[in-house]
């Protein structure tokens, strides 16, 4: 059997968690084995009695900074933690100034069997020297939250989904949005047949299995093309150009 996916996040906040981890299918991976997440409480390595994270910058400017010892040592325990259970961890800063996160990273570290670190970021940001310590930088897009807490949440799901029978069916995760040829998921439709006058598309009830594959994979081209373009290849741009829209 395949070692469970396991994740930790070094968090401020780890209460935000507590619902996250015991819904739905998270919370049913964790039963089965399939997933292991553990949380760790930044506070607990604060600096002195008042258990400290966090200093105003040098050079002024508004808002507090992660002060380094806190986050570094917190790294290291971890580190420390797993080295003794024989596995390796990968640490990710989860910052507004990393790469962002997209399908393929997703699908990357589905693979991973290290320990997946997070490191929420909170307040300002982090002092610059914590980057030092940590393996790579991951942003949830182009914008700002309170923290990182949520941004793990979503890489969790991401990434989790991938692995093991967390979905339930694995299919479902190879036909979806971004995971074929990196475009957007074909329309689907379910009951009723119809909807306040909209009709279910005739191919879809037609049983025939290769003109619905097709019908799919040009409504997934039309749709990128429409909605994402930045997502297309050139040559997928000219195909998708020439496709009927009343088809």
């Amino acid at each position: 059997m395949k070692n469970p996916l396991t994740f930790d996040i070094i968090t401020l906040f780890p209460d935000l968690f507590s619902s996250f981890l015991n819904e739905s299918l998270i919370g049913k991976g964790i039963l089965k084995g399939e997933l292991e997440i553990k949380l760790t409480d930044l506070r607990e390595f604060g600096i002195n009695k008042h258990r400290q994270v966090d200093d105003e910058p040098y050079g002024g400017g508004p808002g507090m900074l992660l002060r380094p010892e806190p986050v570094v040592r917190a790294l290291e325990e971890r580190k420390s933690f797993y080295k003794s259970q024989d596995q390796k961890v990968h640490s990710i800063l989860l910052s507004p100034q990393g790469n962002p996160f997209q399908q393929r990273k997703a699908e990357e570290l589905s693979t991973f069997d290290e320990c997946l670190l997070f490191i929420c970021g909170r307040y300002e940001g982090f002092d610059e020297r914590i980057r030092d310590y940590v393996d790579e930088e991951i942003s949830g897009g182009d914008f700002i939250c309170l923290g990182g807490e949520v941004v793990a949440m979503v890489l969790i799901e991401a990434i989790s989904r991938l692995r093991g029978n967390i979905l339930g069916n694995q299919e479902s995760a190879k036909q979806e949005t971004f995971s074929q040829n990196g475009i957007l998921e074909y329309p689907q439709y379910t009951r009723p047949l119809e909807f306040r006058g909209q009709r279910v598309p005739e191919v879809l009830l037609s049983g025939h299995h290769a003109q619905i594959l097709e019908w799919r994979s040009q409504r997934a081209r039309q749709r990128t093309l429409q909605r994402r373009p930045d997502l297309l290849t050139e040559k997928h741009k000219g195909e998708d150009a020439r496709l009927d829209e009343s088809s």
